[in-house]
């Protein structure tokens, strides 16, 4: 199928769908400016080690931990990181009624900024640190602040006393409880779009193959995916292109 009649059909799916739901990864971010973890050019392939960013870690050596964190959200998010044409295109089609659902391997918080409501970040969201006792947050920029200013001596604190953790699935930690919506959005949707991801990555990876069971399967990423065989349409091609191709059609 060539990449044409891949976004027509894409589009004619979601068009048909009484529940539609996109899919999202790295791919999508990477034109903000946002690094992938994995890849040929993926952060862990570099300066970091995914065995220090464990929860076992953070529980061992929470100051030591911040300290790389840190380090880390400062390479993976430049200071002028803003959504690009695939987040705004995502949210002008849920804001026509296309979509009813975007669930999100992202971490950072783009979508919401482009103005996607219902949103489900199954990997949270590396904008917010939440206390591991109480479970307040705060915005982690004002905790880096803090971790900088003590020159990483003390773990930061919430005010009731309790550590502050990235609010984000570290390696070692079960999924929020919102995987159990995306599971049941995957289970329920008529059309499954899946935009800039590898599905590489388990549980998340399952969502699409519960999809395709009793849905349409529609892929649109650079590189193949364990998943393809199982989608309507496979559209080998830059999402910034194509998702907006997709809203301009539909909304």
């Amino acid at each position: 199928m060539s990449a044409a009649r891949a976004v027509e059909a894409t589009a004619d799916a979601l068009a048909c769908a009484d529940t539609a739901v996109a899919f999202t990864g790295a791919g999508v971010s990477t034109a903000s400016g946002i690094p992938s973890f994995r890849g040929e050019n993926g952060v862990w392939n570099g300066a970091y080690d995914p065995a220090d960013f464990r929860i076992e870690r953070f529980e061992r050596d929470p100051a030591g931990f911040w300290v790389d964190r840190v380090d880390l959200h400062e390479a993976m998010y430049p200071p002028d990181v803003a959504p690009n044409a695939a987040h705004d295109a995502l949210a002008a089609l849920e804001d026509a009624g296309v979509l009813d659902a975007v669930i999100t391997q992202n971490v950072d918080g783009l979508h919401a900024a482009a103005g996607t409501d219902t949103l489900l970040e199954i990997h949270g969201n590396a904008r917010r640190s939440v206390c591991v006792d109480c479970g307040e947050t705060v915005p982690t920029g004002d905790v880096r602040e803090r971790v900088r200013d003590d020159d990483g001596d003390q773990p930061p604190r919430c005010a009731c006393g309790g550590l502050l953790k990235p609010d984000v699935v570290l390696f070692g930690e079960r999924l929020p409880d919102c995987f159990s919506e995306a599971r049941r959005l995957a289970r329920e949707a008529d059309a499954f779009l899946v935009a800039g991801s590898s599905l590489t990555v388990a549980p998340a990876s399952t969502l699409p193959e519960i999809a395709a069971r009793d849905g349409t399967l529609c892929i649109v990423n650079d590189e193949a995916t364990p998943h393809d065989d199982a989608a309507l349409a496979v559209c080998r091609a830059d999402v910034t292109d194509v998702l907006p191709t997709m809203a301009d059609r539909l909304a």
